[in-house]
């Protein structure tokens, strides 16, 4: 991975870190959510017309509407295990996706990983897993509505990972006149789908006098957390142009370190042992990525 796409993708993981802590403080997931999507529906709005809609190809626009529901229940599930369990066991367990992806990258792209990579993607992986041990590291319960909601967010992130990868490879095969980049035109497009594909999952578990003391609550807040899931998500498509799907996914969880920093400084929550210990197993396994991926 060269060293631009490598900062590009720590960028983008600690942006995806704060995202997720604000989602956390929230109070309520499933609100905040829906307020982000519909803010950033107004970025479209503003876009518009500066895009070269005539020139996305017809494979793009089908990956996207493919994606969009994805991305959608990766956000409710995501909003569920939010609402069940601390930020520090949750989040590592939804974003250990680099145990998976390479099943299915490898075989779909042709990625031919290094040795060296493949054992960092493990090491990224063991990490993980270690913060959902006790403080004793003894074994604990994976059967809690917090695991089983982050278990089905991880098995979306894979999913809409593997279709956002071809989706970017097509894109960026195409001649391209627009002066809006191609990663911030698909995060765009995307930013329309889920939402439409969100708002029905929305509507079975909260009301609209929910939606609206969401709003009078975190509004300001909500925007910021717009912007920022944007711009984190534009990175990991233009990493997605150059760099092979399972290193850029793999470095991406080093948000799991940031993670479990900001759970004990912004939330107060107080990580075990074991979970330090996971993020800094991390830490080295995105180091190994770095150095021969």
């Amino acid at each position: 991975m060269s060293p631009t796409d490598l900062a590009i993708v720590l960028a983008s993981a600690l942006l995806h870190a704060v995202w997720s802590v604000s989602i956390k403080q929230s109070g309520d997931p499933l609100c905040f959510n829906l307020l982000q999507i519909w803010l950033a529906w107004l970025g479209v709005a503003c876009a518009a017309p500066w895009i070269a809609w005539r020139a996305i190809p017809a494979e793009v626009w089908a990956l996207v509407l493919l994606t969009g529901p994805i991305h959608a229940l990766y956000l409710y599930w995501m909003s569920r295990s939010y609402e069940h369990g601390d930020l520090s066991l949750v989040y590592p367990i939804a974003r250990s996706t680099p145990a998976f992806l390479p099943l299915v990258a490898v075989p779909l792209f042709g990625e031919v990983l290094h040795p060296i990579g493949a054992l960092g993607i493990a090491v990224v992986v063991a990490g993980m897993w270690l913060v959902h041990l006790g403080p004793g590291f003894e074994r604990q319960t994976l059967t809690g509505p917090a695991t089983r909601f982050a278990l089905l967010t991880l098995f979306a992130t894979v999913a809409y990972s593997l279709i956002d990868k071809a989706a970017m490879a097509r894109f960026g095969a195409a001649a391209w006149p627009g002066p809006v980049p191609r990663a911030i035109t698909y995060s765009l497009l995307l930013s329309v789908t889920h939402g439409l594909a969100f708002a029905p999952l929305f509507f079975r578990a909260r009301s609209g006098a929910d939606l609206r003391a969401a709003a009078r609550a975190q509004l300001p807040v909500a925007a910021a957390a717009a912007l920022i899931s944007f711009l984190g998500y534009a990175l990991i498509l233009r990493a997605f142009e150059n760099a092979l799907a399972s290193y850029v996914v793999a470095v991406r969880q080093s948000s799991v370190l940031f993670a479990v920093a900001l759970s004990a400084l912004w939330l107060r929550e107080r990580p075990s042992r074991p979970r330090v210990l996971g993020a800094v197993a991390t830490v080295l396994g995105v180091a190994m990525i770095a150095l021969y991926g």
